[in-house]
């Protein structure tokens, strides 16, 4: 009978303790710990598919309830890793997403606010929770989404996995499945990647990678995780395009246009980065890079790559754009004027071959010599037959005259003068 009277006391004097205690909290504003044995919660674990659904109860008077504000501080951690989450919410439900994680450990605590202030008026306990799942035999996995519809995946297979056993994957986006396309094995026939093209992704829409280990020697033993992701996180752009570069009055400007993408073109999404030989890389949000170039080496180069930064969060740089190379300014101009009479000379030979076809310069230059009429043959025939009678005239009394003829006999000699005269061969 004695032991039933103390019952009831001892509640009486813990609820006086309680309001005693609540109410010095009020008046010092602090939070009080030690008096919060009040604020328990009680943690319920619902599976369903990769998520877990965590959610709780407390045991809150509906005074403080109407009085106060009620947040909940929730903390988990995977197994596994050495990152502990930490949230403030209002509501009593919390949904963690598995991913390729064996479980993880939860703890939660109840807290009132005053309403105006936000202050912290008291808080309770944590109340603590272990949550194992089936275990995991992959790890690393990796994902990429590149040339707007190509996709690939990879991932490594633990030490400890059983050694029967083949990995699967899939990936749901907008309701659709989609099976892989193309495996990639290791040395043990293994799947270690998965490659997959011509792919269109929503770029606002997350899709989910299925992922099924099978024991190849009984089938029906199976074990599934699911990895979301969002398209445009996991893009890696290609490198910018039409990269020039520009020298103008001791500065160099490159300018650039961004490369296609799956998400959002707008100029505020991208981060570049422009990298000169010899310099520092800078971050450029703009698609054009200037600076002084005071003393210009003999040959430099500039390259340009690529991300996504402020539309979404995206970690993948892309790769350098092809080197444009960088001259002074004497080298500028002597290939600039090398260009200018090259494309001079050009044009001046097209004007030459233009103005000959039209006035048929060619064909006056290749015109044949024509033959000669026949009279001119006769003429000519005749002539040299004349002139060749002459000749053995002239060679046969050239003869005649050279012999030994006496001096003496000059009546001979002057009537051999006579008569070559008369002939006309004298002159000759």
């Amino acid at each position: 009978m004695a032991r039933v009277t103390v019952i009831p006391v001892m509640l009486i004097l813990s609820f006086f303790q309680r309001k005693t205690l609540f109410s010095t909290s009020l008046a010092s504003g602090q939070p009080d710990v030690m008096g919060a044995f009040g604020l328990h919660n009680v943690l319920q674990i619902t599976k369903h598919e990769s998520r877990v659904i965590l959610s709780w109860n407390n045991n809150l008077t509906q005074e403080e309830i109407e009085n106060y504000t009620v947040k909940y501080i929730l903390s988990y951690k995977f197994f596994n890793t050495t990152h502990e989450r930490e949230e403030r919410l209002q509501g009593k439900e919390k949904i963690i997403r598995l991913g390729l994680h064996s479980g993880f450990n939860a703890k939660v605590k109840t807290q009132l606010l005053a309403k105006e202030t936000e202050d912290v008026i008291k808080e309770g306990g944590w109340t603590e929770f272990t949550y194992k799942a089936p275990p995991v035999y992959i790890q690393n996995l990796s994902c990429i989404i590149y040339n707007i519809s190509f996709f690939n995946c990879t991932w490594h297979i633990k030490a400890e996995a059983p050694e029967d056993i083949q990995i699967f994957v899939s990936y749901r986006h907008v309701g659709k499945d989609f099976e892989c396309q193309q495996y990639i094995k290791n040395t043990r026939k293994k799947n270690i990647g998965c490659h997959m093209k011509e792919i269109y992704f929503q770029p606002s829409r997350k899709f989910n990678l299925n992922i099924t280990v099978r024991d190849l020697k009984n089938n029906s033993r199976r074990l599934s995780y699911y990895k979301a992701f969002t398209p445009q996180a996991i893009e890696k752009l290609n490198p910018p395009i039409n990269v020039s570069v520009s020298l103008e009055n001791r500065s160099i400007k490159i300018h650039w246009k961004p490369p296609p993408t799956i998400g959002s073109a707008k100029s505020k999404c991208f981060l570049y980065q422009v990298k000169i030989t010899d310099r520092k890389i800078v971050n450029v949000t703009q698609e054009k890079y200037e600076y002084p170039f005071h003393k210009p080496a003999k040959e430099c180069a500039a390259q340009v790559r690529v991300k996504k930064e402020k539309c979404i969060t995206n970690k993948i740089w892309s790769e350098w754009s092809e080197p444009v190379f960088i001259h002074d300014e004497k080298t500028v101009d002597v290939m600039l004027l090398n260009l200018v009479l090259f494309c001079l000379l050009i044009f001046l030979g097209g004007l030459l071959i233009c103005a000959c076809r039209r006035y048929r310069c060619l064909e006056v230059i290749t015109m044949p010599v024509p033959h000669p009429s026949e009279n001119i043959r006769t003429w000519l025939a005749a002539d040299e037959t004349h002139h060749q009678k002459q000749i053995t005239m002239q060679m046969e009394v050239h003869s005649e005259v050279t012999m030994g003829i006496p001096e003496e006999n000059g009546d001979e000699n002057a009537q051999q003068q006579k008569c070559l005269k008369e002939s006309g061969l004298e002159d000759l």
